[in-house]
């Protein structure tokens, strides 16, 4: 989850070589929707993500990992507590809506699959969490994550805050804060931090 899919491209393009599923949420999931000829509305888009997200859809359908995006929305008119909001069936955002959450449909199919996996790895939100009309997405995710039986990683400052929102910081295997820096590490970089480590 999350806003950018520049920030995520290269672990994204890394599980697709190493995970049985990647599961995308929060306004990553429109630059998605957009490759694919979806309207998105007023739906939060940086335009230079588009040709990455239709990279990776390419790159999954010829792959053993699955690629799912969301197929229900939680849309609001503007990003505001007190704002007008209806659910989307479908991902067709129309004009004058923006979409600020995964919709029941997907966070169940969602909960479902992280409940099944032998390792979860989450960063990122599965829309505006911190407004209460938007959080149940992130809340369904997060309370699956919390009790699924795999070995499951948090990380992301985000995601941690989520956990905190909850309740369920406790309730994980492990919680990193450092998002971006977990990033690179699941994409292979080398970190110095951890290489010094490995040489002790």
């Amino acid at each position: 989850g999350g806003s950018k899919v520049s920030d995520k491209v290269g672990v994204i393009d890394r599980f697709l070589e190493v995970a049985d599923q990647i599961l995308i949420g929060g306004a990553m999931c429109f630059p998605f929707y957009r490759a694919q000829g979806h309207s998105i509305g007023n739906s939060l888009c940086h335009e230079d993500d588009i040709p990455l997200a239709r990279e990776a859809l390419d790159k999954a359908a010829t792959g053993n990992c699955e690629l799912a995006l969301p197929t229900d929305l939680s849309l609001g008119r503007e990003f505001s507590p007190d704002t007008e909001t209806q659910q989307l069936e479908g991902v067709d955002v129309p004009d004058g809506w923006m979409g600020l959450d995964i919709g029941p449909k997907s966070a169940a199919d969602y909960a479902s699959r992280v409940a099944s996996a032998g390792t979860v790895l989450w960063n990122g939100p599965m829309g505006a969490f911190e407004l209460d009309s938007f959080a149940a997405g992130t809340r369904t995710v997060a309370e699956a994550v919390a009790a699924a039986p795999g070995f499951t990683v948090v990380g992301g400052g985000d995601s941690v805050a989520a956990l905190v929102k909850f309740g369920l910081t406790e309730e994980v295997d492990w919680v990193s804060t450092g998002g971006g820096a977990s990033l690179e590490l699941l994409e292979g970089k080398e970190l110095p931090g951890v290489a010094a480590l490995n040489d002790k």
